[in-house]
């Protein structure tokens, strides 16, 4: 490549909603060559926790995912509000789906969730979490499910939970030393 390329020659954005828009890049790779059109998605920065409970177990949601059209297991999750952490938004959004309040929060990494896409990046967690709070019901449309490590491998192995992300996010804890996965 050549030394200040490749250069943006035009931004355009579009905003589809307080949660999403689209942003248009006119990008030239080389000098006298014409320029590309890229679009991505803009949205507020994700976070995605691993949190285990006191007993062990790790809770996990169920809701509807109108992308997909469908109901998916999944890793606790949300986006980061404006002026709010990505660590406040991993601790709120594990009590409002869960029940389950933050002890310690540990940040995995910060990653971009697809490169090509979209322009937002991922926030992943470790979280030690209390036991949960006595009648306290998680979000409307969210069912919890506390499953143990061997049985969030089985799920994996079974497709029933495979959000890309969310595997990321268990791969990012079993390196840095709170998940044992088991392999077999």
């Amino acid at each position: 490549m050549n030394e200040g390329w490749p250069r943006i020659l035009a931004r355009r954005t579009t905003r589809l909603s307080p949660w999403a828009g689209i942003i248009e890049r006119d990008v030239a790779f080389a000098p006298g060559e014409q320029a590309q059109t890229y679009h991505a998605v803009i949205q507020p920065d994700y976070i995605a926790m691993l949190a285990r409970t006191p007993d062990g177990r790790i809770p996990l949601v169920r809701q509807y995912r109108p992308a997909l059209e469908a109901f998916t297991w999944e890793l606790p999750a949300g986006t980061v509000d404006p002026g709010e952490t990505a660590a406040a938004a991993a601790a709120r959004e594990l009590l409002e789906e869960t029940g389950h309040p933050s002890l310690a929060v540990h940040l995995l990494g910060t990653f971009a969730p697809c490169s090509g896409r979209l322009a937002n990046k991922v926030h992943s967690f470790f979280i030690e979490a209390g036991e949960a709070i006595a009648g306290r019901a998680p979000e409307t449309g969210i069912a919890v499910r506390l499953v143990t490590p061997e049985e969030l491998a089985a799920m994996i192995k079974a497709d029933q939970f495979d959000s890309q992300q969310h595997l990321g996010t268990l791969m990012l804890a079993r390196l840095h030393g709170f998940l044992d996965l088991p392999v077999a």
